[in-house]
């Protein structure tokens, strides 16, 4: 059961006036489970965009969270058990600062705010979502990377209690996910991680309580449920280039002039509107991006 957020502010009311006592212990698991932290999100809304979001509904129940399983479907009807009231993330590596710390208070040390960007997923679909969360390079310089720190690995929590896929014989991926990005990418004022949606925090199908968000690249980029963060030296082996190398490479970026093996990126499949459009290079952020790649070879950047 998921409680509405009228009834989770209703019992701030309460506690504010020194009621808590009214509010009953289910009814507080409850509310704690929607908002992992104790309080509704507090963020600088993002009023510099011509983008319309896409509807809250679709946004949270068409999704891939492999760990829930393969259906789009899985992850908002096999997540109710998810209630991520307290999480942990290990930071690690080349770093001055190593840390573990609460979520809950690694945010206190943030500036969470919302960003509206294109999601383009590698099957050819796309949304429009309207992020809350912080900039990854917020969080860099915290721990302080040494100068053999050339990328950042993330890892998703491994827990088949609450994954059911982690225990499955079928699943065919080896968990827990794990993703990477160059540490110039991941320095990028583009680059989330991300707490909320839609002004709320996350949902467990949503990849609660905090996941990567990086816009101009294909959606299975985006870790969900992070646990880790490891700076390294070496480039990371992602998830889907081990599964399957010739069809996911380490970077990712959404091109249309390069095809899936499968399919042409060439177009895209717009969630709640009729038709396709034109897939745009980078997802439409080259301004702001493309200078990473300068000189490289776009078809080795999928």
């Amino acid at each position: 059961m998921i409680t509405p957020q009228d009834l989770f502010l209703q019992r701030r009311k309460f506690l504010a006036l020194g009621v808590g006592a009214m509010v009953s212990p289910l009814l507080i698991d409850e509310l704690m489970a929607q908002t992992p932290y104790g309080k509704p999100l507090d963020y600088l809304k993002d009023s510099n965009t011509s983008l319309k979001p896409t509807r809250e509904s679709d946004a949270t129940s068409y999704n891939n969270f492999y760990e829930f399983g393969f259906g789009k479907d899985d992850p908002k009807a096999k997540s109710g058990s998810f209630h991520p009231t307290s999480w942990k993330i290990q930071i690690s590596g080349e770093v001055q600062n190593p840390m573990s710390i609460e979520l809950s208070d690694l945010l206190k040390s943030v500036k969470l705010q919302e960003r509206i960007y294109r999601m383009r997923c590698v099957e050819a679909w796309s949304m429009i979502i309207p992020w809350v969360g912080f900039e990854l390079r917020e969080l860099i310089a915290l721990v302080k990377p040494n100068s053999k720190a050339k990328y950042v690995k993330f890892t998703t929590l491994y827990d088949p209690n609450v994954f059911p896929m982690q225990k499955s014989l079928f699943s065919g991926i080896d968990f827990p996910y794990v993703e990477g990005l160059r540490l110039d990418e991941a320095s990028n004022p583009l680059t989330l991680l991300a707490v909320g949606m839609y002004g709320k925090p996350l949902l467990p199908q949503n990849g609660a309580p905090i996941r990567l968000v990086v816009p101009w690249k294909y959606g299975f980029k985006y870790i969900k449920s992070i646990e880790k963060i490891e700076f390294t030296s070496t480039q990371p082996l992602s998830t889907w280039e081990k599964q399957n190398p010739r069809e996911y490479g380490f970077y990712g970026n959404v091109d249309p002039q390069t095809p899936h093996p499968r399919w042409s990126q060439a177009s895209e499949r717009v969630i709640g509107e009729r038709g396709r459009k034109p897939t745009l290079y980078l997802n439409g952020y080259e301004k702001e991006v493309g200078y990473l790649y300068e000189g490289m070879d776009r078809s080795k950047l999928y």
